[in-house]
């Protein structure tokens, strides 16, 4: 007997009643002249003007309006995710403690305090993270909360897709940034249910390759570390119930190196005018890593984050 899947549509669907309102409706557009120099039509999903520069909000908010259980959450974050979880639980006045790596955005730890979240520094990279904010949920009894392991997450990601396809009918591809897998879930979900046609292209770092392995051999696949600058899609260790909830939603998959991002941050600043974190520009450095993917197609990818600090600013972005 085939499993049902976790993430419904008609959840999705409904999440747009439901999700803090300034995380809807994000800007999307052709940019002509990123698609000159790609040698294709490209549409631009930008998720990085909100209040927390991020996608993540729409995950944030369904889940912690959705969850009726302890007023104590713990999470670990990269960063973006911490800023959604502590805008939501300071909206609905729940207390959040976000644990973060020492290699932590100090941006995005900044802004996780400047929301109230309190903030734990604990490991070297964000799994570790994940370790100790585990362990601390547990000794104190908190309600743990994993990005890609929560359906609400996935599912308020997911109306971007939406938005996208009601905007942006008749792509040929769609490029999707892949961390834990909450945003591909979420809007593979969506296409697969409205565009069957539309190929779904999972992109992440080459220094973090552990998600992407795993959709390619089908099974669980942990790396012992990653090096990449792409710190949001920077997973070693996949977590098991979002690589189920992406099985059949993916056609192809692409790692792209550190130097592809930058690049794709450059273009996206000097073509469109924004400033985008490393994992926000993954599926872009993919088009123009790999130009065959795009060119002569009608493409579209999601501009997923846009937090960063001004040294890395002025390193990548001069």
């Amino acid at each position: 007997m085939t499993k049902a899947p976790r993430l419904r549509l008609e959840h999705i669907e409904a999440a747009l009643e439901q999700i803090d309102p300034v995380f809807l409706e994000s800007p999307q557009y052709g940019c002509e002249p990123l698609g000159d120099v790609l040698g294709c039509e490209i549409v631009l999903k930008v998720e990085t003007q909100n209040p927390i520069r991020s996608f993540k909000g729409r995950g944030a908010s369904l889940f912690v309006g959705r969850d009726a259980g302890t007023d104590a959450l713990v999470c670990a974050s990269a960063g973006n995710f911490g800023q959604a979880m502590a805008y939501a639980c300071r909206a609905h006045g729940r207390r959040l403690t976000v644990f973060a790596s020492r290699h932590a955005n100090p941006l995005k730890v900044e802004r996780m305090r400047a929301l109230g979240a309190e903030v734990v520094v604990a490991g070297d990279d964000f799994d570790a993270a994940k370790d100790a904010a585990r362990a601390h949920a547990a000794a104190a009894g908190a309600r743990y909360v994993e990005d890609g392991r929560e359906a609400a997450v996935s599912e308020g990601a997911g109306t971007l897709a939406l938005e996208l396809l009601r905007g942006a009918p008749h792509l040929d591809r769609l490029l999707v940034p892949l961390g834990n897998g909450a945003l591909l879930a979420g809007v593979g979900t969506v296409a697969r249910a409205l565009a069957p046609d539309l190929r779904i292209v999972a992109v992440s770092a080459g220094g973090a390759p552990a998600m992407v392995e795993s959709l390619r051999r089908g099974r669980l696949v942990r790396t012992p570390d990653v090096d990449t600058i792409a710190d949001g899609v920077a997973v070693r260790e996949p977590v098991p119930e979002a690589l189920a909830d992406l099985e059949g939603l993916v056609d192809d998959t692409h790692l792209v190196p550190d130097d592809a991002i930058v690049a794709a941050m450059r273009a996206l600043h000097e073509h469109a005018g924004l400033v985008v974190e490393p994992a926000g520009a993954v599926g872009l450095a993919a088009l123009m890593h790999t130009p065959d993917l795009g060119r002569g197609r009608r493409v579209a990818t999601i501009v997923c984050g846009g937090n960063l600090t001004a040294e890395q600013r002025a390193a990548w972005l001069s």
